[in-house]
């Protein structure tokens, strides 16, 4: 016998367990997930719907169904920001999409950041590292910083320049770390894992360059300002905030891992419905569909909330004609 849903047991903000249950004389009536693509997948896991060994490792009993891609498919737009200090102050702007390039990635822009940077002998730490890398004399230098209690704030206007990869075929995966639904469960994207996924960076982050060294750009950024310079300041960094790795900044496919950023457009870990139907049942149980981006198999390139939303109106119009339907073939017989 197939196993089926019938019902849930959730927790309200006090702490006190309750406990929904299908009601038994409308064969119509069903579970839907809807956790977003961390929590269904470990609801799914917590609940004996995946992969027999994962689930017998954590002592998951009983184990409902061995599904082996609940969990599977993780995925998630990466993307490396650049931030430019301007010499004037710069209209408020949020991340909007500046140019959808040939290649694989968005361009977005933001401007109007503040930044405020303490600095402190650490910071001067991270500039006496970086001259002593590219062996020049330091030690007149160093010992002038000693001498001083620097401590003072600089504030600037600044504009932002993104690249996020669309689409990134780079996938992981979502594992239970224990049984406690409250617990996190460990997640691997494997940002930039497929060459594909690495050159799109490496090409979003030369136009981005190109951008900033362009006449055009010339009056939102300080003279003598290169696009490749602002990459180079990370170096001065002070050596416990300077991204892992990082020996020079030609090497843009490793500035790529060790600087990528993400804005959670997390999907996937639980395409384990009927494709073709597009239904989003979920395969060998009876009465549950998953209903999120954990469905997903790419988001768009942009906050992917209107889509997710598009899709629960989708799935409800559906389940509604599915239920007419049954009505009036009840009827019929």
């Amino acid at each position: 016998m197939r196993p089926k849903a019938n019902g849930v047991i959730f927790q309200d903000a006090n702490g006190v367990l309750h406990t929904a249950k299908l009601a038994a004389h409308n064969a119509q009536n069903e579970v839907l997930l809807s956790a977003g693509a961390i929590a269904s997948p470990q609801l799914l896991l917590l609940s004996g719907v995946g992969p027999a060994a994962h689930l017998a490792d954590h002592r998951v009993d009983p184990v409902i169904l061995d599904h082996p891609m609940v969990g599977q498919g993780m995925g998630d737009n990466p993307m490396n920001a650049v931030v430019i200090p301007s010499p004037k102050p710069v209209e408020v702007s949020l991340v909007q999409v500046a140019g959808i390039p040939h290649f694989g990635s968005y361009i977005e822009g933001l401007s109007g950041l503040s930044l405020s940077i303490s600095l402190t002998h650490s910071f001067f730490d991270g500039v006496i590292n970086l001259l002593n890398e590219i062996k020049l004399p330091t030690k007149t230098l160093s010992n002038f910083f000693k001498l001083l209690d620097l401590r003072f704030n600089i504030t600037t206007q600044a504009g932002g320049m993104i690249q996020k990869v669309y689409g990134p075929i780079s996938r992981g995966h979502l594992e239970l770390r224990n049984t406690n639904p409250d617990d996190n469960p460990s997640v691997t994207f494997n940002y930039y894992q497929e060459p594909e996924d690495l050159n799109n960076c490496v090409e979003g982050l030369s136009t981005i360059i190109k951008v900033i060294n362009s006449q055009n750009y010339s009056k939102y950024k300080f003279p003598g300002v290169t696009g490749r310079g602002l990459l180079d300041l990370i170096l001065a960094l002070p050596i416990n905030l300077r991204p892992r790795h990082i020996n020079s900044l030609f090497d843009l496919k490793q500035y790529c891992k060790d600087t990528v950023m993400t804005i959670y457009h997390y999907h996937g870990g639980c395409q384990v419905g009927k494709v073709v139907d597009n239904d989003y049942k979920v395969l060998g149980v009876d009465a549950l569909r998953v209903v999120d981006a954990s469905t997903f198999l790419k988001t768009p390139g942009t906050n992917p909330q209107a889509t997710i939303m598009m899709l629960g109106r989708y799935v409800g119009q559906k389940i509604l004609r599915e239920r007419a339907d049954f009505l009036e073939t009840k009827e019929e017989l």
